[in-house]
Order: C-alpha cells, then structure tokens, then sequence
C-alpha cells in the first residue's frame, strides 16, 4: 500500500490569484492601462532579480526594507549578491542610466509586477505583492508633482472608490533637512527615554524616519516635534505652494500632513500619500513623491524625477469593499456541443473557423472522456455565458448542419447549414449585441 503523499502548500504570503478574483484583476488592470495611455506614460519592464547593491543604495541601507525585508541571496555559481526586487523605482532609475533613456529629453514611464518584501502578512499587505508604479524622469518644475498626483486621484474616481483621502508634504533639499535633522536630532536626544527600540537605532542613523514610527505610544513626542516645514527655504515653499494651488485649481483636496516623511531615502521636496481606513491600520494604498537626487545617487548624470507606486491587492481589497467590481465577463461568445465520433471532427473544425474569425468559442469537453448528453452540455452552455450554443449531432451531421439555439435572448433555436455557418453567426452575435 503506497503511503499518503504530503501536499505541498504555497509560502506564506505569497499567494495565488485565482479565476474567481480574475474579474477585479482584469477591470483594474484594464483601468491603468487607459490611464497611462491618457497621461502619455510608455511601459517599461525590468528584471525581478538585481544586484543587492542597487536597492541597498537605492533605498538607503537604513531603511526597514534593506535591514529587515529584503529576500537576498548569494548566486551559488559565481557568488554574486541577488535580491527579489522590493520595490520599482531603483530598478527603474538603474535601467534608465544604463540605456541613457532620457540622453533626447525627459521621460514619462510606467511599470508592474511582482515584489517581494519579508514582512508579517496581513490584509492587502504580502510577501509576494503586486505593484502599479508612475516614474517622470527629466522634470524639475511643480506642474509634473501636481500632474502624477492627477493620475491617482483619476485612477480612484474611475474605479468609483471611496473614503481615499490625500496626505502631502515637503522634505525641502539636502540643506535644509540638514538643519532640520539636527533640531530633530537634538529633540528626541532630549526625550530619548520615550522612543523606542526601532526609534533608539534611528536616533543615531535617520532621526527624520522616526517621524514615520506607527508605535501609538510615541505619537504625542512625534507631534510635538520640530516641524521640516519650518525650515524650508523660499525656492522649495514656492514649489510646495504651486503643487497646493495646481490641485486646488482642479478640485483635489489634500491635508497637509507635516510628519509625512515616507519610508525611503531618496525622496526631497513633494512627498505623498493616498489613505483609507478602510484597510485597517496599514491605511496607505499609494504613494511616492519627487527624487531629484536619485539618478545621480545611482552613477548617472543629475536630472529631477518623481513617481508613485500602489500596492494592487490593497485597492483590490478597497475595491471590494466600495462594492465597485464589475461583473465577470462571459469566458465565450459561442458554447459548441457535439456527441463525439464523426460529429467531434465537425465540431472542432466548426470551432476553429469561428475562432479564425475573432469569435471566442469554448467547444464541451466531458470530464469522463466519453460526450455528455446533450442536456448536461446545454448546462454547461448556459453557465459559460455564451449567447449562443451550436450543436452538432448526428442528425444535424447527416444534414451538413449545426443548430444555433440563442441562450440569453429568447430567440429560440434553428438549423443553418455548416456552409453557411460564419455569417450566420456573425449576424447573430451582431444582432445580439445591439438587443
């Protein structure tokens, strides 16, 4: 007797997309695409495994991302250090400066894909995850930070979501956060006995991530901190001020949140964030914000860019709970049914010509191996979607015939002749579609 052979399960967090939730994907899917295409933004695809260093100089080594999330790894053939991809914006900056993308003028460019980050899974939040992400490389002015931040508020309205609310800040220049840094530094030294372990560390290595602290029993030493925004000089007000007023001018609201830092070093001036409560306590859907000093961080050339990045199973959940996921689509346009035999060969090549013609077609196929009766296989028929069934049997072979039996509009059921089978369904499906 052959013992029980073990199952093997996914890896936590890192789930499977199933057809049940093919719906939610596809609408989302189908909406960025339109999105992109509206605001001039072209595709760009890069690899989901690059060098450690890129992301560990990318993001910042003293980031929670490159301390304690990345999934890095030696390759065992040359003992080069790999990372899965955490995130989109380095492999993006790291693509651009290695093909001198922007050598004829700045660049509108959009991405996604899977990332990987070893976190706690919760709601929305995984270790395998799915990221939709806008980069504008090669632009300087305020108009591109107000531009990108459109996009989202666009993408929300369009997927009919609710309760999204805008947070946004300025982290001013190098400069100006310098002298921030030290007032900050010099606060919590003041009330170190408060922050804790994770905040302890940063004291010594990025005082300003210690605004991003979600520890409730900080938030009051947190809000009572020195304030970035008050030592902003007038070039990196006015643009912060121009980005206010260009969202003002098209109705998007948004709250000034001066403790907005973002989790990632690369940022400067405009950052960002798009939240729900909808989601629990990790409320942010989206975000990004302006990186000017990025690109030459990475080995190229100094030029401005700006971006956002949103996690697509967070909006998908938000999605579902603003109850705005279209219904799934029909898988076909015509269910054909035949008896086997002679009357299999007729209904493939049936199939195939309907299929030549752009016609989606979904041709029975009985689980036993043996055909279904006819009355199972219209069950089948009806719950496919199709308009249509076309039903091949031997009495219908021996006419050199199908019958087309209309499954949705009550026209009833007729014979046409096999020679005349394209146009007469063709015409069918137009008629259909115009009831």
């Amino acid at each position: 007797m052959m013992s029980k052979v073990e199952k093997i399960s996914a890896i936590r967090g890192m789930n499977d997309i199933l057809p049940a939730d093919a719906a939610a994907w596809e609408h989302l899917e189908k909406t960025l695409h339109g999105l992109t295409r509206a605001y001039g933004y072209e595709s760009i695809r890069t690899p989901i495994v690059e060098s450690t260093a890129l992301f560990k100089r990318g993001i910042g080594e003293v980031t929670d991302i490159v301390e304690k999330e990345m999934y890095s790894f030696e390759d065992r053939l040359n003992g080069e250090p790999l990372t899965l991809r955490p995130e989109g914006t380095a492999a993006v900056v790291r693509a651009t400066i290695e093909h001198n993308l922007i050598y004829d003028g700045p660049k509108r460019l959009w991405y996604t894909g899977p990332m990987f980050r070893h976190e706690r899974p919760q709601r929305g939040r995984y270790r395998q995850f799915y990221q939709f992400g806008i980069e504008a490389l090669g632009f300087a002015g305020p108009d591109i930070d107000a531009e990108i931040i459109l996009m989202g508020q666009r993408l929300w309205d369009e997927l009919g979501l609710q309760g999204v609310r805008l947070e946004i800040n300025s982290l001013g220049q190098a400069d100006e956060r310098a002298a921030h840094r030290a007032a900050l530094l010099a606060y919590f030294e003041k009330n170190s006995g408060q922050l804790d372990e994770d905040s302890q560390r940063r004291l010594a290595t990025n005082p300003l991530r210690i605004l991003d602290s979600k520890n409730p029993a900080m938030q009051n030493l947190i809000e009572a901190a020195p304030r970035l925004l008050d030592f902003l000089g007038s070039e990196s007000l006015r643009h912060f001020e121009t980005v206010q007023a260009l969202l003002k001018a098209n109705n998007v609201h948004c709250k000034i949140n001066p403790r907005l830092v973002r989790g990632l070093d690369y940022y400067n001036l405009t950052v960002f964030e798009w939240i729900t409560d909808s989601l629990g306590a990790q409320g942010t859907i989206a975000g990004g914000g302006r990186y000017d000093p990025l690109i030459e961080r990475m080995g190229g050339k100094p030029a401005p860019a700006c971006g956002w990045a949103m996690g697509i199973e967070r909006v998908i959940e938000l999605m579902k709970a603003s109850n705005s996921i279209p219904e799934s689509e029909a898988v076909c346009d015509i269910y054909v049914c035949h008896q086997g035999a002679d009357t299999l060969s007729s209904a493939l090549i049936a199939a195939e010509n309907l299929r030549s013609a752009g016609i989606d077609v979904v041709m029975h196929a009985s689980p036993e191996g043996t055909p279904s009766s006819f009355k199972s296989q219209m069950k089948k028929a009806d719950a496919s979607g199709a308009a249509f069934a076309l039903i091949i049997g031997p009495d219908e072979l021996a006419q050199e015939s199908a019958q087309l039996k209309d499954l949705r509009g009550g026209g009833g059921q007729r014979m046409i002749p096999l020679n005349d089978l394209l146009s007469t369904v063709i015409d069918a499906l137009v008629a259909s579609s115009s009831d």
